[in-house]
């Protein structure tokens, strides 16, 4: 499962600074419509957060010094997605207002 954890973490990563960096290229550039954020909208973020965290999640259950059971480690990285999501809804909310 440690393996499954690294590829998540490290794609959510990566698709984290992808819409970071492109972003900032959209908004310096004058063109908004080539934001990545923005394209993805709202489910491609949030999907980005759960992956994000799940790897987080999972790789943080399975080093732990507790010594959690496989199955506790995968129901916390289960959790650690869905605290990903809830972080971006409440992210984009607060934008938007």
């Amino acid at each position: 499962m440690v393996t499954l954890y690294a590829i998540s973490l490290v794609l959510g990563i990566v698709a984290l600074i992808w819409v970071i960096l492109g972003g900032a290229l959209a908004a310096n550039l004058g063109r908004p419509e080539k934001d990545p954020g923005t394209r993805l909208g709202l489910n491609g973020r949030s999907a980005v957060g759960a992956i994000l965290g799940f790897g987080m999640g999972g790789m943080a259950a399975e080093f732990s010094p507790l010594g959690f059971s496989t199955p506790v480690s995968a129901l916390l990285a289960v959790a650690g997605a869905g605290v990903g999501v809830v972080w971006v809804r409440y992210i984009a909310r607060q934008q938007s207002s």
